[in-house]
């Protein structure tokens, strides 16, 4: 039996052949692994776009795509995987979390951890880190040289020249120098954010929205990659509760929680030795996430699921247990988030799956309820039962169809 190269990339595309489609395109993926350019040649038609094939709520996803009309293979999924699982064999966090974190990371988004102490919240942005290779050429941002990582420990009299930097004067000369703070950094470990006082706190509202930082009226802009991952203790004295508006700008929010007991005995005996980071080594170059963020704008999102964003943020603010509703900028951020999980997961498109899956957390930060008693995420919950999607993702589907008969 032989396919010629566009009736089986048509076969691929079928959504109710998922299985056969999967296990037919990796057995022809092995065969071909040695041979990128027979490969391409083998398995890609004019014009096709790659698919998602899905059968009773399991996805699958070709592993071939386009990125600016460029045939390639893509490595995005492998090494995202390779990256997790270099994380995963020192620190025992949730997969799905994991993975958020670092599809906020590509998007170019921040993050705040906000958890009970001493469960590895800094462990795990210190493990994120140290897996960068960070190239020379991304170390300058103007007259500045940047760090790969730095880590601010907040107290209640840091200062915000203690973050952002300074100006002094050099000896008893009238030369200005300029100290760089530790905001200079590529990867930034702000822990305990929420002991910071409230006119501290401010000082990351301009560098984690324009990416920037101005200095008695001198801009310094900040080279891609940035990212601020923060956490937050719930509970503990001398705490500054941050404002709406900075929380607003952190893409997501999650909780690594308490570990389950075999996590925890594994905790204990790899952790309780003072060789425990010894071997932990960069997996990924900071080239590649800076290529990962520009592939981002590629992953397609279709009018639909886009108006399925806008409605749930809308529902916000008619809600009535939510007294502070969300701002546009969440419909952006989600939409960034999104399509960079697509991406992550191999696809070259967003599904609205992946909007339910995680409005939650990327949205559960914004709101405030009016009773404290009602935690944020129940109103949300509400929410995505009651703004609808089946229309929306028939339309879609018969979208998807549609390509496929013209592509064939």
């Amino acid at each position: 039996m032989c396919l010629c190269p566009k009736k089986l990339w048509v076969f691929l595309q079928t959504p109710k052949r998922g299985i056969v489609a999967y296990c037919l395109l990796n057995a022809f993926l092995r065969g071909f692994a040695s041979s990128r350019g027979n490969l391409r040649k083998s398995i890609t038609a004019p014009g096709a776009t790659n698919r998602l094939v899905s059968v009773s709520g399991l996805h699958y996803y070709s592993l071939v795509r386009v990125f600016n009309n460029t045939w390639v293979v893509s490595d995005v999924s492998s090494k995202i995987e390779g990256l997790s699982q270099n994380i995963r064999r020192l620190i025992s966090v949730d997969e799905k979390k994991l993975e958020y974190i670092i599809a906020a990371w590509i998007a170019g988004g921040h993050v705040i951890l906000a958890d009970s102490h001493g469960v590895g919240k800094t462990s795990l942005a210190r493990a994120l880190a140290q897996s960068i290779r960070w190239r020379s050429e991304d170390m300058a941002a103007g007259e500045v040289i940047m760090e790969g990582f730095s880590r601010i420990q907040c107290t209640v009299d840091l200062l915000p020249q203690d973050i952002l930097g300074y100006n002094r004067f050099i000896g008893q000369s009238a030369q200005l120098i300029f100290n760089k703070g530790p905001v200079f950094a590529h990867f930034v470990l702000c822990d305990e954010i929420n002991l910071l006082t409230p006119k501290t706190q401010g000082s990351f509202l301009q560098v984690m929205e324009e990416q920037s930082v101005t200095i008695e009226g001198k801009h310094y802009p900040l080279n891609d990659p940035f990212f601020i991952i923060a956490t937050m203790n719930l509970r503990g004295a001398h705490l500054f509760p941050l404002p709406i508006p900075q929380l607003d700008r952190f893409m997501i929010r999650l909780s690594l929680g308490y570990p389950s007991e075999e996590d925890e005995r594994a905790i204990v005996e790899k952790h309780g030795r003072t060789d425990a980071w010894e071997g932990f080594e960069s997996v990924i170059d900071s080239g590649d996430l800076i290529r990962w963020k520009k592939m981002v704008d590629q992953v397609q999102i279709h009018p639909d699921v886009s108006a399925y964003i806008v409605a749930c943020v809308r529902q916000t603010r008619s809600h009535p247990d939510i007294e502070s509703p969300a701002s546009p900028r969440a419909g952006v951020r989600i939409s960034r988030l999104v399509r960079s999980l697509a991406l992550c997961r191999g696809m070259d498109y967003v599904p609205i799956d992946l909007v339910k899956e995680t409005f939650i957390p990327a949205m559960a930060h914004r709101i405030i309820t009016r009773d404290p008693s009602i935690p944020p995420e129940a109103p949300l919950e509400k929410i995505l039962n009651t703004v609808p999607v089946e229309a929306n993702e028939r339309k879609i589907l018969t979208q998807r169809r549609k390509d496929a008969k013209e592509d064939t």
